[in-house]
C-alpha cells in the first residue's frame, strides 16, 4: 500500500451547541476504496463538508498528500499563536475554498443529486473542466483559448467514452434514468482531475440493479483513473463488497474502524445499527 493521501486530525464541528463530527481521526491511502458508515444523523456528511473545505472546522485539522490543507483552533488557543488576538476568540489559520480544495485534486458528489439540468450531458462534463483552466478571462473573451478548448472537449468526449456515457451526450441531464444521472455526476467529478474521489451516498435511490452497476463502475474508475476513494453508504452489499476498510461513526464519534469481516462482527457497530436487546 502506498502513503497516506488524506490524514483527518482530531477534526470537531460543532453548530450551536451541537457537535455533529467529535474528534474525529481517520487515515485514507493512496489507491484504497474506504467507506464511512453509521446510523442518519451520525456526522458522516459534515465531516465530508469539513475535509472539502464547504465547513470550516471548529478544531482540528486536514492533511492531503502530507500537506495540511484545513485547520483551526479551539476557542483560547489562539492567543498564545498570534499576538493580538483577544482571549476566547478563534481563528482559522488554512480555511480554503470548495474550488480550491478541488483544484488540489480532490472531488466529491453529493447525496441529492446536483446536476445542471437545463444542459447536456457533454456540457455538465464540459462545465467541470474549468478548474483545469489555464487561460485568463480575457483571453476567454476574446477567443484566444481556442486550442485550450478543443482539447478539453476531447478530453470530454473520451472520458464519457470511458464511463459509458457517450451515447447519451446530448441529451439533458434530467432525462436520464436514475443510474445514469448518478454516473454523470461522478463523471463530472472525474473532469475536474481528481487523485481522491468523495462519493456521498452514491447508491441512494437506486435498484438492486443499479446498484451492483454502480458497484461494478465504482470498481472500475478506481483503477482506469488511478484514484482513491472514500465514500458514505448505508447499502451494506455495497460497501462490504467494495471497501478495503470502513470507519463507524456513531452521534459524531468514531466507534469502529477495520476491514469489512472486522466491522461485520463488532458489537459497538451492531448496536448502534439494531439497538440494544432491552435486557442489556
Amino acid at each position: 500500500m502506498s502513503g497516506t493521501i488524506l490524514k483527518v486530525e482530531n477534526a470537531t464541528m460543532q453548530f450551536g451547541g451541537v457537535v455533529a463530527v467529535d474528534n474525529l481521526n481517520l487515515e485514507v491511502n493512496e489507491g484504497e476504496i474506504v467507506a464511512l458508515i453509521g446510523p442518519n444523523g451520525a456526522g458522516k456528511t459534515t465531516a465530508f463538508n469539513v475535509i472539502t473545505g464547504v465547513y470550516q472546522p471548529t478544531n482540528g485539522a486536514v492533511w492531503f498528500e502530507e500537506k495540511k490543507i484545513i485547520e483551526n483552533h479551539p476557542q483560547g488557543k489562539m492567543k498564545s499563536l498570534y499576538k493580538g488576538q483577544h482571549a476566547g476568540e478563534y481563528t482559522s489559520v488554512l480555511a480554503p475554498t470548495p474550488d480550491q480544495v478541488t483544484k488540489l485534486g480532490m472531488a466529491r458528489t453529493f447525496q441529492n443529486i446536483r446536476l445542471w439540468k437545463s444542459q447536456t450531458v457533454f456540457d455538465n462534463v464540459l462545465i467541470a473542466k474549468h478548474c483545469r483552466t489555464h487561460t485568463n478571462f480575457l483571453a476567454a473573451a476574446f477567443r484566444l483559448n481556442h486550442k485550450e478548448e478543443a482539447r478539453q472537449r476531447e478530453h470530454v468526449e473520451q472520458l464519457l467514452g470511458e464511463v459509458g456515457l457517450s451515447d447519451v451526450k446530448n441529451e439533458l441531464a434530467t432525462s436520464l434514468p436514475y443510474g445514469k444521472q448518478r454516473r454523470l455526476e461522478i463523471a463530472r467529478a472525474l473532469a475536474t482531475e481528481p487523485k481522491l474521489l468523495l462519493l456521498d451516498e452514491p447508491a441512494a435511490g437506486m435498484n438492486p440493479q443499479e446498484t451492483d452497476e454502480l458497484t461494478a463502475f465504482i470498481g472500475e474508475i478506481r483503477t482506469k483513473f488511478n484514484l482513491t476513494v472514500f465514500l458514505i453508504e448505508h447499502h451494506m452489499d455495497l460497501v462490504m463488497d467494495i471497501s478495503d476498510r470502513i470507519y463507524v461513526l456513531d452521534f459524531g464519534k468514531l466507534i469502529a474502524d477495520g476491514t469489512p469481516d472486522e466491522i461485520q462482527n463488532n458489537k459497538r457497530v451492531i448496536d448502534a445499527y439494531l439497538g440494544v436487546a432491552e435486557d442489556a
